[in-house]
């Protein structure tokens, strides 16, 4: 099936004054969609073909479709009644609590990660890495619930599931576990907090990467140690990672410790992932110590956002808006210029934007797969900065979310300029 949309803004340069940006050049578009990717992309002034099904986009703002890299959707009580969380003193406690409620919270897992998958893509979500608790406590059951939920979801996005063993990798029988949840669907291998959960760091992180390497996964480990343990332990990963040829197959999550931690010590970190091609994921917290961000993508280290767990026993509050994350990032940050709110983009959508960092023209291109947000905004710039409404989402080619007038047969469309 062939379909044109029409009415399509993208962006196709900037105009700059003295070297500063001063606002983002945009033109009207039509694009031919076959096969779930871009086949064709005129101006808008010129007719379509005869007798071509074609849909008016009514103007708004092309945007790359967005990848929610960090989430837990079988922890959320999305679709429950009510309930804040409860105070904990630290970590451990947190975690003994979390445990009293997995069996009661798995009779709904399907329906609570359905909810979840539902407000992302909504909002603008066509990927999402999710972890998934595998435990002495339920076992397989989320993972489970979470994989059925996904497959449901297939037709609105992709996503990949982190074998995640929140109550400790060494934990008695959970490396059992991590195997059969590589054996039924789970697609990376996870870690936490080798010194804090664990207590024994190289232990916890060589069992982690053997994992690994005995089901060819990738890697996403939460790491919310702080300070010199956190750093250590980065270091020690990386060490790993060169020895059995990870690179570029590992992400290290929240990686507090970048953020508390002198900046020598971080830019010798910072040249130990580049090196080892390691990216870091970030939630963009307000509480806690913030990896440089700046600093590791101006070094050549992929960065990406996610919302993490919400509504649930962790977090009483988040909007699962990605967009949101990069607006965030950017005020707290004093990130305010044209060109530096178009870049804050590229964290939430897997690295791509529309302009290259010169503010040349390099998505969308005839080929690219036709997944993407449709904003109410007049640039990248202006969607970031003010987060901006989305008012459709294409994946592949179809329209999962919003409401866009649709024209029938339509033989010469065109954009009046």
């Amino acid at each position: 099936m062939t379909l044109w949309l029409t009415d399509v803004k993208i962006e196709t340069g900037r105009k700059t004054d003295a070297g500063r940006t001063l606002y983002t050049i945009t033109e009207f578009v039509s694009l031919e969609i076959v096969e779930g990717k871009i086949k064709s992309l005129q101006p808008a002034e010129v007719p379509l073909p005869a007798n071509v099904q074609s849909q008016s986009m009514n103007g708004l703002l092309l945007m790359p479709g967005f990848r929610e890299m960090h989430n837990h959707l079988d922890k959320t009580y999305l679709s429950l009644e009510w309930k804040s969380i409860r105070p904990a003193a630290n970590l451990k406690e947190r975690l003994r609590m979390e445990a009293l409620e997995l069996a009661e919270l798995a009779q709904s897992g399907k329906q609570r990660a359905l909810a979840m998958i539902d407000l992302l893509a909504s909002q603008g979500a066509t990927h999402i890495r999710t972890h998934v608790n595998i435990d002495p406590y339920i076992g397989l059951q989320n993972l489970i619930s979470v994989r059925e939920a996904l497959e449901e979801s297939k037709d609105k996005l992709s996503y990949e599931i982190v074998a995640f063993p929140q109550h400790g990798l060494l934990n008695t029988g959970v490396v059992d576990l991590m195997h059969e949840a590589m054996r039924e669907g789970a697609t990376h291998i996870g870690g936490l907090d080798p010194a804090g959960i664990d207590g024994k760091i190289e232990t916890s992180l060589r069992t982690m990467m053997q994992l690994a390497e005995q089901y060819d996964a990738d890697v996403d480990i939460h790491l919310h140690d702080e300070g010199h343990v956190g750093a250590y332990t980065i270091s020690k990963l990386l060490e790993i990672v060169r020895s059995q040829g990870w690179e570029g197959r590992t992400v290290v999550s929240h990686a507090f410790a970048l953020g508390s931690i002198p900046e020598v010590q971080q830019r010798t970190l910072i040249e130990e992932l580049v090196q080892t091609e390691t990216a870091i994921m970030s939630t963009v917290p307000l509480t806690r110590s913030i990896p440089p961000i700046d600093l590791l993508d101006h070094s050549g280290v992929k960065v990406h956002f996610g919302c993490d767990g919400f509504y649930d026993s962790w977090s009483s509050f988040g909007t699962g808006d990605l967009l949101e994350k990069s607006t965030k990032y950017s005020l707290v940050y004093r990130q305010a210029q044209e060109d530096q709110l178009a870049r804050n983009l590229k964290f939430i959508t897997g690295g791509i934007t529309p302009l290259s960092v010169s503010g040349e023209q390099q998505w969308p291109k005839v080929g690219d797969e036709a997944t993407f947000v449709f904003i109410n905004a007049t640039s990248s710039a202006e969607a970031v900065a003010r987060t901006s409404k989305r008012e459709a989402i294409f994946y592949k080619g179809k329209q999962t979310y919003g409401e866009v007038s649709r024209d029938a047969e339509n033989s010469n469309h065109a954009r009046p300029i």
